[in-house]
């Protein structure tokens, strides 16, 4: 694929920094869209998205030198003016962002959470585009017909045909947007949807491992995607079965008494 969209001059847009940018607006304009239609304030969700964008981004950088710590010592510049990054500290860091600007505006954290959640999947999809035009996160050679060869990539092998991993992880991200979509329009209780995107991701990004080629650091046999995952699941499994239906049990009772 071609990351270079458009060259004016000396100023380029790049395929992968336009995918992220559609995506954050995306992911803003369904969170306005659903904070409306479920008496939220809309105005939170600007405050939100900016902070958890940036902080998002840094984790994801921060997690990134951290699984690749030894070639970052050789070479830290080339590392932090790069594009690498590891999508589960950009989860881990968006996560601690909502929930700190939520203590901070005093407003429901599970029930923002909630809203947002499906538009991380979204916008994580958009970003997953980016990667393909990139070519960074390529899968492993194969004969495929599904198979892609890259002939312009800094990342990829060039001329050689590779699996679209990318596009799998797109794929799926939208399955899991339109998944929380439908399971939020039952109203389940506060906190269930944000559990159930923990279990369907790490579910998916586990598997969709096994079909990677690039370098993203090892935890014994397992990538280090792999390893976080399998926290991840549990994590996600505990807050549905447990840590959820409590906190809503408890605003319910209040709601009762009042």
């Amino acid at each position: 694929m071609y990351n270079e969209i458009l060259t004016i001059g000396s100023f380029t847009i790049h395929g992968y920094g336009l995918m992220i940018g559609l995506g954050v607006l995306a992911a803003l304009l369904l969170g306005d869209y659903r904070a409306k239609k479920l008496g939220l304030e809309s105005d939170h969700i600007y405050g939100m998205t900016f902070f958890t964008v940036i902080l998002g981004f840094l984790a994801a950088k921060i997690l990134f030198i951290i699984t690749q710590w030894k070639a970052f010592v050789e070479a830290p510049l080339t590392f932090l003016s790069g594009s690498g990054f590891v999508v589960y500290g950009g989860i881990i860091g968006g996560a601690i962002t909502i929930y700190g600007f939520c203590k901070l505006k005093k407003i429901s954290v599970l029930e923002y959470l909630d809203l947002m959640i499906p538009s991380v999947a979204l916008a994580q999809a958009f970003g997953r585009i980016g990667c393909f035009l990139a070519g960074c996160c390529y899968g492993r050679e194969t004969d495929s017909c599904i198979g892609v060869i890259f002939t312009n990539s800094d990342f990829a092998p060039n001329g050689v045909k590779l699996l679209p991993t990318q596009l799998i992880m797109s794929a799926g991200d939208l399955f899991i947007m339109t998944v929380l979509l439908w399971y939020a329009s039952k109203k389940p209780f506060k906190g269930r949807v944000s559990a159930l995107y923990l279990i369907l991701y790490s579910i998916g990004r586990f598997f969709v491992e096994f079909l990677r080629n690039d370098d993203r650091g090892k935890v014994g046999s397992l990538s280090t995607s792999q390893f976080i995952a399998i926290f991840i699941l549990f994590v996600g499994i505990a807050g549905y079965a447990v840590i959820a239906p409590k906190k809503y049990g408890r605003e319910k009772k209040e709601d009762v008494a009042k």
